[in-house]
């Protein structure tokens, strides 16, 4: 971003920045107006047009400053006085909450078109580099897709993502990687969540997280307790929001297939289509399809704490409301181990799949990783189907691996003859692994590790001190 404002091009520039509430948007575009003289206006919801102008008159006046307000009669006015606070130097000009501004006033983003044609003079004359923010990830990925107003006009489309594991158990200081690890299973790597909501406050160690979890995560009094609750009602494109936390539970439960969740939630798998591509397009749910067969696929919850939020509070919410002595803590320790299946597990097995896929060296896996997917490879012999919880492909196709994950279980002799048996059977289709990874968030068993060390390469374990810190 900071390349895109100090850019020397001499005419306005367009950026769209978008991402997830709670991931430092907002943090980011400030310190970057701070640091280099910008102009920066935050929205408010639901505010009338001309309410919008006066506010964002304000906001410029005091920027300029000058006492009271500037006077836009219409936003294609108020455009083209943004441009011009940038006419000695490039400086960013920051329109936060941007969905605000539009649902008052449909025709900004063709308005901001027509300010930005290649030889109009008062684009030409600008520095300005204009960056449009929000937190509706469809809505702001919109602007920029098909034939929308602003497609071919932005220099930048920046989405802020959360923080991966290693950088959330950096930011929250947590040094032992089980620690870390059981934070990032409940709080995924949204930093607001630290720095706002919970003021730094974690566990201690790992005895301490059941506490930690009691006291702040299934607390009503904390805001982590409504805050899924409140990512679905800010997102202007989920109505209905009933439906659309019908259809997470059943995922946080299990039921990955389209037809799964629809026989879960009791609808046809058409009735539910929409709701499906909705929470896509808002970054709560990603489909991805088998790694061996290409029609099917499955759905993932994107954000941990989405699915530590239906998969351990949605069910006991009217218990958790009504606090009672000693009550949250025989929940949770109810809980505990729905916590460790539904909740830990999956999320685990997506840390593995990222550090397969962005963390190991190529020498791992001899070959050069491009992607990591899972899936079933079918025995018809057996007339059985094994799940392949990581399989990992070279740009060509080429499966390197394939692996098999387990949180709280350590592995041991047979977890390796049951990946060696599935690599008979795509052996047997041309398609055998060069190497077989087994990873565990509990470690190895000697006979493994043993089994490991004499396979010169071809059998790789992954525990918590390789997933943080190694290749």
């Amino acid at each position: 971003m900071s390349a895109f404002v100090a850019n020397e091009q001499p005419s306005a520039t367009l950026g769209v920045v978008s991402g997830r509430r709670r991931q430092g948007k907002t943090f980011l575009l400030e310190s970057l107006c701070e640091v280099t003289g910008g102009f920066y206006y935050a929205a408010t919801e639901a505010v009338p047009r001309q309410e919008a102008l006066r506010q964002l008159g304000v906001a410029v006046a005091r920027y300029q400053g000058a006492a009271g307000s500037v006077h836009f009669a219409d936003w294609e006015e108020a455009v083209d006085a943004l441009l011009s606070l940038a006419h000695d130097r490039a400086i960013p000009v920051v329109l936060d909450e941007f969905p605000y501004l539009v649902r008052g006033a449909k025709e900004l983003p063709s308005v901001i078109q027509k300010a930005l044609s290649p030889r109009r003079p008062e684009r030409l004359a600008s520095k300005a580099r204009l960056l449009l923010c929000g937190s509706s990830i469809s809505f702001m990925g919109g602007l920029l897709a098909g034939s929308a107003p602003l497609r071919g006009r932005a220099g930048l489309e920046l989405v802020v993502p959360t923080f991966n594991f290693r950088l959330a158990a950096d930011f929250w200081m947590i040094n032992d990687h089980r620690l870390a690890a059981l934070v990032y299973f409940v709080l995924g790597g949204t930093p607001a969540y630290r720095t706002e909501y919970l003021q730094g406050v974690a566990p201690a160690d790992v005895d301490g997280f059941d506490t930690w979890v009691v006291e702040h995560i299934l607390n009503p009094a904390s805001p982590l307790f409504r805050e899924v609750r409140a990512l679905l009602a800010e997102d202007p494109t989920l109505r209905d929001t009933g439906l659309y936390h019908t259809v997470l539970a059943a995922v946080a439960e299990g039921n990955a297939t389209r037809g799964g969740i629809a026989s879960r939630i009791e609808r046809k798998a058409t009735d539910i289509s929409h709701h499906l591509t909705v929470l896509e397009e808002a970054g709560l749910l990603v489909s991805e399809s088998d790694a061996f067969r290409a029609n099917r696929s499955e759905f993932r919850i994107t954000e941990p704490l989405v699915r530590f939020y239906h998969a351990i509070v949605r069910p006991y919410w009217t218990q958790l409301e009504r606090v009672r002595p000693g009550r949250t803590e025989r929940i949770w320790a109810a809980s505990r181990r729905r916590f460790d299946s539904a909740v830990a597990g999956p999320v685990f097995e997506r840390m593995c799949w990222l550090w397969a896929e962005d963390m190991a060296d190529d020498e791992t896996f001899k070959g050069t990783i491009a992607r990591v997917r899972s899936g079933v490879v079918h025995d018809k012999a057996e007339r059985v189907g094994h799940e392949v919880d990581v399989a990992v492909f070279d740009p060509d196709g080429v499966l390197l691996s394939i692996g098999e994950v387990k949180w709280g279980e350590v592995m041991g002799l047979g977890h390796l003859q049951r990946l060696e048996r599935i690599a008979d059977l795509l052996e047997a289709r041309g398609s055998r692994p060069r190497v077989l990874t087994l990873f565990s968030g509990a470690g190895f068993m000697p006979a493994l590790r043993e089994a490991a060390e004499a396979s010169d390469g071809g059998v790789q374990l992954v525990d918590l001190e390789r997933l943080y810190t190694g290749g």
